[in-house]
């Protein structure tokens, strides 16, 4: 299949990639073409920004999450009907696991067999840019860059002496954007502030990176270079169809503190034979009607624990439903006793809080009982990344070398690891295959 297609990556994090990448697919749909967004890696927020600038879900390619036989699969089942696909990398171009670069931007730019953009800060250097993409450029053959966008450039003279410098190098600058403080994204602990959260201000510095990238890049250069991409020898990602006696209805938080989830896991709940319901656990006093299984995903809840707390009535039916429960990081800090002093669910156990304490990474991890999810010594991969702490008592739900997480019983899975079903569709048939009929809930 044949889909042109762009891998926007960089030297390191805070080069510009997403400035670039969301700026870019705002600008290419603005042109009229049919823009695929997709981002590198398990990252949640990113995405948010791409569906607003694309018109289409942002999708996750993540080798370690799913394994690398799924990346093209996934690529081209969220391509398909798209004239143009923009990957944002993640981290710096070759950064990946450990001392590897397995899930960098760059084993995913070799799976996919896409050409890269280099985007790189050229604040405070000039003729220097030019060893840099000369050292990116010729560190991994298999790995093309195909052109460079400089970024935080200063003025006219200084465009002039980055461009003459990387001709002589013999790579095409792509793009040249100045520095311009109008198109910042605010953020806090955990990275750019969602999308979902924003509402209108978020679609307006979507529109913003579209015209700063349209006035300040080659977007025909960009193009041309995104169809030299060559067909990949893959088909696209289907979710298993799995029929389910009554279709029933699995509810997924939603709202401004629960913006975590993969477009892949709602299609497989689907795929599953499950009626998908979103709910808000800010707003909505009740769970959508029939419901036999829940999912709350990540999210913010610590931004927003004084409201949870106050809408008791949620919070009492969910600490009483009596079907399965799956819930991923802040789905488990809600499921608590309490976070940061305030009262949750009560449904799982435990204490949570903030704390200064970044934890990030993938887990390889182990189950260690049979939960709605899990079946004790099954293995899972997953991602942590929160700066949040919990206290409960009794055995882990998850081993992994050097740590261990989660609670779990037969009717809740909740713990930090943030799992992508696509590499493991049984969790969803799982779900929805031990869901409540609405007769069991009455």
């Amino acid at each position: 299949m044949v889909v042109p297609r762009l891998v926007i990556a960089a030297p390191s994090s805070g080069s510009g990639k997403t400035t670039v990448a969301t700026g870019l697919m705002a600008a290419l749909r603005a042109r009229g073409l049919r823009v695929s967004p997709h981002k590198v890696g398990p990252d949640y927020i990113d995405p948010g920004y791409h569906a607003l600038a694309a018109g289409r879900p942002g999708r996750n390619l993540d080798p370690w999450l799913v394994g690398e036989s799924l990346v093209a699969p996934l690529f081209l089942h969220g391509a398909a009907g798209c004239d143009v696909a923009v990957v944002e990398g993640v981290m710096g171009l070759f950064d990946g696991k450990g001392v590897t670069d397995f899930a960098s931007t760059a084993h995913v730019a070799r799976l996919l067999d896409a050409p890269v953009v280099l985007v790189v800060d050229a604040a405070r250097q000039s003729r220097s840019v030019a060893a840099v993409v000369h050292g990116f450029a010729t560190f991994d053959p298999r790995v093309r860059v195909g052109g460079v966008v400089l970024n935080r450039v200063g003025s006219d003279r200084h465009e002039e002496l980055c461009r003459a410098a990387l001709a002589a190098a013999g790579v095409a600058v792509l793009g040249a954007i100045r520095r311009d403080d109008a198109v910042s994204t605010p953020s806090r602990h955990l990275g750019l502030v969602p999308a979902a959260e924003r509402e209108a201000e978020a679609v307006a510095a979507v529109d913003r990176l579209g015209a700063l990238v349209s006035r300040s890049c080659d977007l025909d250069a960009l193009l041309r270079l995104a169809r030299s991409a060559p067909a990949l020898d893959a088909s696209a990602w289907e979710p298993p169809h799995r029929e389910a006696r009554g279709r029933p209805v699995v509810a997924v938080a939603g709202g401004a503190a629960f913006t975590f989830g993969y477009a892949e896991h709602v299609e497989l709940l689907r795929a599953a034979g499950a009626e998908v319901a979103v709910f808000d656990p800010l707003r909505d006093e009740r769970l959508p009607g029939g419901t036999g299984a829940l999912v709350i995903g990540g999210g913010f809840p610590e931004v927003y624990a004084a409201e949870l707390a106050a809408n008791e009535p949620l919070r009492e039916q969910v600490a009483a439903f009596p079907g399965p429960i799956a819930a991923e990081c802040a789905g488990l800090l809600y499921l608590c006793d309490e976070l940061d002093g305030r009262r949750m669910c009560g449904r799982v156990p435990g204490r949570a809080r903030m704390t200064s304490r970044l934890t990030l990474g993938y887990r390889d991890a182990v189950a260690l009982r049979r939960t709605p999810l899990t079946r004790a010594g099954e293995r899972l991969r997953g991602h942590e990344f929160h700066r949040t702490a919990t206290e409960y008592a009794g055995e882990p739900l998850f081993r992994w070398d050097g740590g261990h997480d989660g609670y779990g019983d037969p009717g809740v899975t909740a713990s930090y690891l943030h799992l992508h079903w696509a590499g493991a569709p049984h969790l969803a048939q799982r779900l929805v295959s031990s869901s409540r009929s609405p007769s069991v809930l009455r």
